[in-house]
């Protein structure tokens, strides 16, 4: 009980010792500067300077309550050094006699804290003891720093110049999770600046210690309390700051921090504009990036070679390749030469916007002028070759990359390897995959990925499952990019239940499928008519927050009209206007071609005519389409105007256009306007096709005109183009049929010699079943 009356008049005493001394501080260095960070970080307290010493003083004060009394003698502040002056203090410090039962009895004390604090006060001229004395006390079982003894102790080593172990005791200081509730460090430092001659720079060092560990949100709070003492951050530190914003991607806090660094007198310098240069181009922000960089230069500061660099990379990412040409040529002009990186960036911008003469151009520049192109300028120009399927020079420079001693990585590789695959070169694919391994660069999931599409897109399933659990046993972990080309692989297949079963495992490792996957799946069960398992699927697609695209509800609604249900299908139509997806030309086409096939030409017609109202006009797909229905369903008159009506606005037939008029005049008895369009074609130089002699052929003989048919016939057959065994037989039977025998016998033996027909043995009464009702027309695509 005396022990506790004792601490509690001892801290009524302190209590009324720091409101006397608070009262004799001054407030504040200089006036609040006023900046608006509010926008960046939560507001700091307004505590003022004499708060800010309580708090420090009370921090060691309340180790009173934390700690039991252990010792009467050292009960008393007061009488510390008269027990163990600085001369016995220096000496224990200095050979290490912490057994000393002064030492020991003074750190068992509960008011050990304040007795540390001023140890180290005592030593401030001599940092090295100081901070040995601080370590050992460190050490102490029951005994724990406060924030006023290593702020005194940072104050006294930056003091002396010893910035490597301040910054660590800063570190240490703001890592600790023990520090109190309204002890803030930055303010607790201010308190004790006077422990030495006040040098402002360690308040610098205590905001580039937050912000290289990483605690953004506590170097904005220090930033905001040094400029209301105006005791500013080098612009060093604040450009640390801003690159680690940068790289976090809080791109408005780079903003508004770089302006109020500005605003608060800071100069900024030309890494400091480069990082924010840098910032604004990754996110395609040209003009910002723009103005900053006319700004730098106003401000008389030059740009270097990463300015440039950055700036040019940036517009050709975006396509403006006239602008990175543009400072490719002022940055000569003002004597910065370009380097590798320069080049590189302009190879891979002209390489992505279709300009490969031009990126070759800058690839010989670059070794006119002895600068060696390295990895990333071979592989960008081997990609950009691999995508446009010149693969022999892709291959040239792959082997010029390493004669160069220059070791391609998984990037090339994977170029090469994408390019086999698309071109069916799964061999040379693999071959390229086990170089890797031998290179000793491991496979990422990008080349298993592709590896994997090539071996589904052959149908190699089998291959393609054996690689997938390869990839496991690899340790790389699948992805969504990765399953989607399994997936893709067992629709196209036909194993509808193997994808289904792949899509839920999927879902079920928490790989959240995309508006492609989710695409896929639905064309995989349309394709087998799967129409319900499709209404679930769209249900929890949207249920997953991912609205279904125009090229799904096309892909469902052709399917509703394969089933024979075209109200379904309009139905869509109609859903599509009231989510506000996307209504295309595409839609109305597959809209419009299903109507038609079902006989449902007026309604067809009628959705033709509302194309306009969603601000869509009719291409020649949509034109074709009706006309083809037009012709099929006896409405030839109509097909006509619609054909001349497509021409007048400019547009070109293509060979399903023709063909569908072709088949429609025959299907008529008009042979001569099939022959009109045919020869059409001929002079517009597109060639007929299966289809299109598969109508001719069998509509001139339909018509009688059996010599035109024979002639189109051996037309056909001369160009590689085989006839259908059905078309032959019906070509010979109406030679028959028009009484026309030894045409017919000198037919059938040629087709017979051809393998086109099976032989007869009364060619005078041929043996031939044929249907008079079909219809060529539809083995269009």
């Amino acid at each position: 009980m005396k022990h506790i009356e004792a601490a509690i008049s001892f801290l009524f005493k302190m209590l009324i010792y720091l409101r006397n001394l608070g009262s004799s501080l001054p407030r504040r260095v200089s006036p609040p500067c006023n900046h608006h960070l509010s926008s960046i970080f939560s507001s700091p307290s307004t505590t003022t300077t004499r708060a800010c010493l309580i708090s420090c003083c009370f921090t060691g004060v309340l180790c009173i309550l934390r700690f039991p009394f252990v010792t009467k003698s050292n009960s008393n502040p007061t009488n510390f050094f008269d027990v163990l002056n600085k001369v016995s203090m220096t000496k224990i410090i200095q050979q290490d006699q912490w057994n000393d039962p002064r030492v020991v009895g003074s750190i068992q004390s509960s008011l050990a804290p304040i007795w540390v604090s001023r140890v180290l006060v005592e030593f401030k001229q001599d940092p090295k003891l100081a901070l040995k004395f601080f370590k050992w006390a460190k050490t102490r079982v029951g005994f724990r720093h406060t924030t006023e003894s290593y702020c005194i102790l940072v104050h006294i080593l930056f003091y002396a110049r010893m910035y490597f172990h301040a910054n660590n005791i800063l570190k240490e200081l703001v890592l600790s999770s023990w520090v109190l509730p309204g002890s803030d460090v930055f303010e607790i430092l201010w308190t004790t600046r006077n422990v030495c001659v006040p040098g402002f720079g360690v308040f610098d060092a205590l905001f580039s210690v937050l912000v290289e560990l990483g605690m953004l949100e506590a170097a904005g709070q220090c930033f905001l309390r040094m400029t209301k003492f105006r005791v500013l951050p080098k612009a060093r530190s604040c450009n640390a700051f801003l690159h680690r914003l940068s790289k976090a991607g809080e791109g408005d806090l780079s903003r508004d921090f770089f302006r109020d660094m500005v605003g608060a007198g800071i100069a900024p310098t030309v890494f400091t504009y480069n990082i924010m240069i840098g910032h604004v181009c990754k996110e395609g922000d040209m003009l910002t990036a723009r103005s900053l960089f006319e700004q730098m230069k106003k401000m008389g500061l030059t740009p270097d070679i990463v300015t440039y660099n950055t700036l040019i990379d940036g517009y050709g990412k975006i396509g403006l390749l006239d602008e990175s040409v543009c400072l490719f040529e002022e940055m000569k002009f003002m004597g910065c030469e370009p380097d590798v990186i320069t080049y590189n960036a302009l190879i891979n911008s002209f390489c992505k916007f279709k300009g490969m003469p031009r990126a070759f151009e800058f690839f010989r520049e670059m070794k006119d002028k002895d600068l060696k192109p390295n990895v990333i300028s071979y592989s960008t120009l081997i990609d950009a070759l691999c995508k446009e399927g010149m693969m022999q020079m892709a291959i040239k420079f792959f082997v010029d990359m390493t004669r160069v001693g220059l070791l391609p990585n998984e990037f090339t590789y994977s170029s090469l390897i994408d390019a086999n695959c698309k071109a069916g070169n799964l061999g040379e694919a693999f071959m390229l995959a086990d170089e890797m391994l031998q290179e000793h660069v491991d496979l990422n999931i990008v080349t298993f990925t592709t590896l994997l599409d090539g071996l589904c897109e052959e149908g190699m399933m089998n291959e393609a499952e054996e690689l997938f659990r390869a990839m496991g046993k690899a340790g790389v972990t699948p992805n969504l990019q990765a399953y989607t080309a399994l997936i893709h692989g067992h629709i196209k297949v036909r194993s509808m239940d193997k994808a289904m079963e792949l899509f839920n495992e999927m879902r079920e490792k928490d790989i959240k499928p995309d508006i492609l996957l989710w695409g896929t799946i639905v064309w995989g069960l349309c394709s087998e008519s799967k129409l319900e398992e499709c209404k679930v699927i769209m249900t929890e697609m949207k249920e997953s927050g991912i609205g279904a695209n125009p090229v799904i509800y096309t892909t469902l609604m052709d399917a509703y009209f394969k089933a024979g249900n075209h109200t379904e299908a309009i139905n869509l139509l109609e859903e599509m206007r009231d989510l506000g997806t996307e209504v295309t030309v595409v839609t109305f086409c597959a809209l419009i071609d299903g109507l038609c096939k079902r006989g449902l030409v007026q309604e067809a017609i009628y959705f033709f005519g509302r194309m306009p109202d969603h601000d869509l006009q009719p291409n020649v797909a949509v034109y074709t389409a009706l006309i083809d229905g037009l012709c099929k369903n006896n409405c030839i008159g109509d097909a006509k105007k619609l054909f001349d009506e497509m021409q007048d606005k400019n547009m070109i037939p293509d060979k399903i256009a023709y063909t569908a008029m072709i088949d429609g005049n025959l299907k008529h008895g008009n042979f001569q306007e099939a022959l009109n369009m045919r020869n059409k074609m001929m002079e517009m130089g597109i060639e007929l096709d299966l289809y299109a002699y598969t109508s001719l052929v069998w509509g001139l003989s339909q018509c009688g005109q059996v010599q035109q048919a024979r002639k189109f016939l051996a037309e056909m057959i001369g160009k590689g183009i085989i006839p259908d065994e059905t078309l032959c037989t019906r070509l010979l039977r109406k030679h028959y049929e028009l009484g026309n025998i030894d045409e017919a016998i000198e037919l059938q033996n040629e087709l017979v010699e051809k393998g086109l027909i099976h032989g007869n043995s009364n060619p005078a009464v041929p043996n031939i079943q044929i249907r008079d009702d079909l219809d060529f027309s539809n083995f269009r695509t």
